[in-house]
C-alpha cells in the first residue's frame, strides 16, 4: 500500500523542567537565527560572498564559538533544532536574493513564531503511544488529547516534528507516515462553492453553512478582547509615564490577550475544518472554487476585518490538502469568471448587478440567490486550473 506524510498537532503537557528545557532551545534558535542574518548582512554590506548554512555552522563551531567561551550556551540546546534555524534563514535569504521577498527580518522574543524542530535518526527518538509522545532532547511527553496521533504500536513512523509555544501553552506537530487511503468508491457530481461574507460558503448542492463570525459566541468574545486590550493598553501608557506599574503585571495582561486571540482562532479553525470534513463526505468527482483577490479585497477599509476574519486562503489550502489526500479534483476558477452576475439558466451576463443585489434576476424569467447562482455557476464552469 502506498503511503504518505500526514501532519498532526496537539497540546502537550510537559514538565516543568521540559519546559525550560523548550523555552531554552527556542531562545537559542532565536538567536542563531539572528545571528546567521546579521552576519550574512556584515558580509553582503562588505561586498563579500554570502555564507550557506554549513559553512555558517562550521564557522560557529570552528572559529566562534572557541574565541567567545561566554556563548558556549549555545551547545546545550538540541543541535538538530539549531541547524534546521539556521536553515531558515539561509532560505529567507536566497528568497530575497531570487528577489521574491523583502531582506529578512529578524524574530523577535515574544512576537516571533519560532518552533523547536526534532527528526528522527533512529527508532528510539521519536516514539507515540496513546497517551504521550518521545521527543529527542525532551523525553516523555503526555499529550493531552489521548489517541490523537497514530502509535508506533501500530506500525506508524514519525518522522520528524516540531514543539511550539502558543499563549503559554505548548503544541507539537508531528509528521507520520500514514497509509494512503483514497476514496476507491465510485464519485457523485461535482460540487461548486462560493465563498463570501454574508454566508461563509454556499454549495451548489444546497448545502449553506453561515458566517461564524456573526455568531453570539464570536462577538462575545471580540468584545471581551477590546476590553483586555484596553487594559493593556493603559498598562503601557503607565509604564512610559513613569508609573509604578510593573512589568510583570504587563505580561500577565498580555497573556490573557493572546489567550482571547488563541480561543477565536480555535473556533474559527475547528468551524473551517468540519465544512472541509462534511464537504468531502459527500464524495464529490471534483470540486470548484473562485480565485478570490484577497489581497485587493483587504485595500476596503470597511471589509478588510471582516474578509481577514473569514480565512479565505487557509479554507482553501486546507481543502486543496483534503482533496489530494482522497483522490478528488480540485479546480480553481479564474478570479474575472463572472459566477455571480452569469445567468445558471440561460448565460446572460448582468454587468448592471451590485453587491447590494442579493437576489439574481435575469429577462429569462429565472430568479435565485445570488450565492446560489454562483455556486451553480462555478460547478459548471469550464474553464479552471487544476490546484
Amino acid at each position: 500500500m502506498a503511503r504518505l506524510l500526514k501532519s498532526f498537532k496537539t497540546e502537550i503537557n510537559p514538565s516543568e523542567e521540559q519546559k525550560v528545557r523548550i523555552y531554552k532551545t527556542i531562545g537559542t534558535c532565536r538567536f542563531i537565527y539572528n545571528f546567521y542574518l546579521s552576519h550574512n548582512k556584515e558580509l553582503y554590506d562588505k561586498g563579500e560572498k554570502f555564507m550557506s548554512s554549513n559553512k555558517f555552522r562550521l564557522w560557529l563551531n570552528n572559529e566562534f564559538l572557541p574565541d567567545n567561551p561566554d556563548k558556549m550556551w549555545i551547545k546545550e540546546a538540541y543541535s538538530k533544532a539549531v541547524t534546521q534555524a539556521v536553515n531558515h534563514a539561509q532560505t529567507a535569504f536566497k528568497k530575497f536574493f531570487d528577489h521574491k521577498t523583502a531582506f529578512p527580518r529578524f524574530k523577535k522574543k515574544g512576537k516571533s513564531d519560532v518552533k523547536m524542530y526534532f527528526v528522527r535518526n533512529n527508532p528510539k527518538d521519536c516514539r507515540c503511544e496513546r497517551h504521550r509522545i518521545h521527543i529527542p532532547s525532551l523525553g516523555w511527553i503526555r499529550i493531552k488529547e489521548k489517541g490523537y496521533i497514530p502509535t508506533t504500536k501500530d506500525g506508524y513512523i514519525i518522522k520528524s516534528g516540531t514543539v511550539s509555544i502558543k499563549a503559554g501553552r505548548f503544541y507539537v506537530s508531528a509528521l507520520v507516515e500514514v497509509p494512503d487511503r483514497k476514496i476507491t468508491e465510485p464519485f457523485n457530481e461535482g460540487i461548486g462553492i462560493d465563498l463570501g461574507l454574508k454566508e461563509f460558503a454556499v454549495v451548489s448542492n444546497g448545502r449553506i453553512y453561515k458566517n461564524i463570525n456573526r455568531s453570539a459566541r464570536i462577538r462575545k468574545l471580540e468584545k471581551q478582547l477590546i476590553r483586555e486590550q484596553r487594559r493593556l493598553s493603559r498598562k503601557y501608557e503607565d509604564l512610559k509615564k513613569g508609573e509604578t506599574t510593573q512589568k510583570a503585571n504587563i505580561q500577565k495582561q498580555k497573556r490573557k490577550v493572546q489567550k482571547l486571540h488563541q480561543r477565536i482562532q480555535n473556533i474559527r479553525t475547528d468551524y473551517m475544518n468540519k465544512i472541509i470534513a462534511e464537504i468531502v463526505k459527500t464524495k464529490p468527482s471534483y470540486i470548484t472554487i473562485e480565485d478570490l483577490n484577497v489581497k485587493g479585497m483587504m485595500k476596503n477599509r470597511h471589509l478588510s476585518k471582516a474578509v481577514a476574519s473569514q480565512k479565505f486562503y487557509e479554507f482553501r489550502r486546507k481543502l486543496q490538502a483534503k482533496c489530494t489526500e482522497k483522490g478528488m479534483e480540485l479546480r480553481i476558477a479564474d478570479r474575472w469568471y463572472p459566477s455571480s452576475k452569469k445567468c445558471h439558466c440561460c448565460g446572460c451576463i448582468n454587468k448592471e448587478l451590485k453587491l447590494s443585489d442579493r437576489i439574481y434576476r435575469c429577462g429569462c424569467g429565472y430568479v435565485e440567490d445570488r450565492d446560489f447562482n454562483a455556486a451553480l455557476n462555478l460547478r459548471d464552469a469550464r474553464t479552471y486550473k487544476t490546484a
